[in-house]
């Protein structure tokens, strides 16, 4: 007899099998119990009949409780009725570990409560399937970058200065010396693209701010690609080929995650059509006025704003070209205008806002230092990225994408805290 998983019942239609499983849920009559199993692979229901099992095997059925782990042997079946389309008919139960009073039951229980035990929610449906497409997300990345030809870098994760020139940093003692948690591997990844062409990272990152908003957190997980001899059309194109082949990998590999979470396939299928349409920021903010929004030219855009923008669209739309009052020092100025930079954030539709913000990356090694001085930032932290400008500066571009951000607007979440295993927020370090 083969010991399976429940992923590859349909490989073992009418077979005897073996699974070790969880119970999440059961219910029973005199003559039968249905048990909704997992292993971590799949949902899917067993059924035992009493005049077909043992009678200390029933017994044992009837008396299981919730998330108990114990060995299953039975035939599968195919089953069109259920998510998963296969079940299996239980012929005996071997109790690996028992479970009481399993804190998360089958009722309504509060957000608070399922965060306080996210360790446990991990292992209930919607969560499973989140994390299966998280999963999904993150290998897609590294085939996508491959095939791009990119190689992967690994920048510092403590860092001495402030990618962004920002106080909003979680700082740490460095051997007496302060240290900040890296909000951005950008400044490096500039330096691996000058010496390898195209790079990407792929890592955590954190932000001090202190915001309780749905679409932040403290701790995430950030892609920055960096390529050089590049202008931003043609980083356009790869960060919305990469958006594309990401959205294309769900709808290939996660059908029945997608079933469980009730997102509709045919939304996401839109999204794989290109390109994405190109707004100037210039039109971004007539657009909101003509919709009633109180903004001004050189305002950035808040919440309500970008869903507001991406609403008048059925895919993704790149805004280009924001004021430099409200972007960071070291995007390049825009040559027939003085007061924007060659930048571009791209908003996810259905109201998730930006996902992917980038720009080309100033070059030239004069400005770039006056820049610096007029922002007050010190030269010294900064002489090994200045450095980058002095020694065979190029055109160069790159960009930034939150993996939560993306995972949220793919899932059709609510918050982001859903889109990464134990997250962390403003007031909430545990579990």
């Amino acid at each position: 007899m083969q010991t399976i998983t429940i992923a590859d019942a349909k490989n073992h239609i009418d077979e005897e099998v073996k699974i070790g499983v969880w119970l999440t849920d059961k219910r029973s009559s005199g003559k039968i119990a249905f048990l909704q199993l997992r292993d971590g692979t799949a949902f899917f229901q067993g059924v035992v009949v009493k005049n077909v099992v043992s009678p200390e095997t029933f017994e044992l059925a009837k008396k299981l409780r919730q998330e108990a782990s114990f060995y299953v042997t039975g035939t599968i079946h195919q089953d069109d009725r259920s998510h998963f389309g296969y079940e299996i008919e239980i012929s005996d139960i071997e109790l690996i570990g028992d479970s009481e009073d399993f804190p998360i039951t089958p009722k309504e229980h509060g957000i608070e409560f399922l965060l306080d035990h996210r360790h446990l929610w991990l292992r209930s449906r919607r969560p499973f399937a989140i994390m299966k497409i998280r999963n999904e997300i993150i290998d897609a990345t590294y085939r996508f970058f491959r095939q791009e030809g990119f190689i992967k870098m690994d920048p510092p994760i403590l860092t001495g200065t402030a990618p962004e020139g920002t106080t909003e940093l979680f700082e740490t003692d460095y051997f007496d010396n302060p240290a900040y948690l890296s909000q951005s591997g950008q400044l490096y990844m500039e330096a691996g693209a000058l010496a390898y062409g195209k790079v990407f990272s792929f890592g955590p990152t954190f932000r001090a701010e202190k915001s309780k908003t749905r679409r932040h957190l403290t701790e995430f997980w950030m892609i920055e690609p960096e390529m050089a001899f590049m202008h931003q059309e043609e980083s356009l194109q790869i960060q919305e080929r990469y958006v594309a082949y990401l959205v294309q990998a769900v709808l290939d590999n996660c059908r029945y995650e997608l079933q469980l979470l009730d997102r509709d396939p045919a939304i996401l299928e839109r999204y794989t059509k290109l390109p994405y349409p190109r707004i100037s920021y210039d039109e971004a903010i007539k657009m909101c006025q003509a919709g009633g929004f109180d903004i001004q030219w050189g305002d950035d855009f808040g919440s309500p704003e970008e869903t507001y923008i991406s609403d008048q669209f059925e895919q993704p739309v790149f805004v280009l070209n924001y004021p430099k009052t409200i972007k960071p020092f070291y995007m390049k100025e825009a040559q027939d205008r003085d007061d924007v930079y060659i930048c571009a954030d791209l908003l996810a539709p259905e109201g998730y806002g930006e996902i992917i913000g980038g720009s080309e990356r100033a070059i030239d090694y004069e400005q770039m230092k006056a820049k610096m001085q007029s922002q007050g930032m010190n030269l010294e932290d900064y002489d090994w990225y200045l450095d980058l400008r002095k020694y065979g500066s190029v055109p160069h571009a790159g960009f930034g994408m939150g993996l939560e951000r993306a995972i949220t607007w793919i899932c059709h979440l609510d918050h982001l805290r859903e889109a990464i295993p134990f997250p962390r927020m403003i007031n909430r370090l545990r579990p």
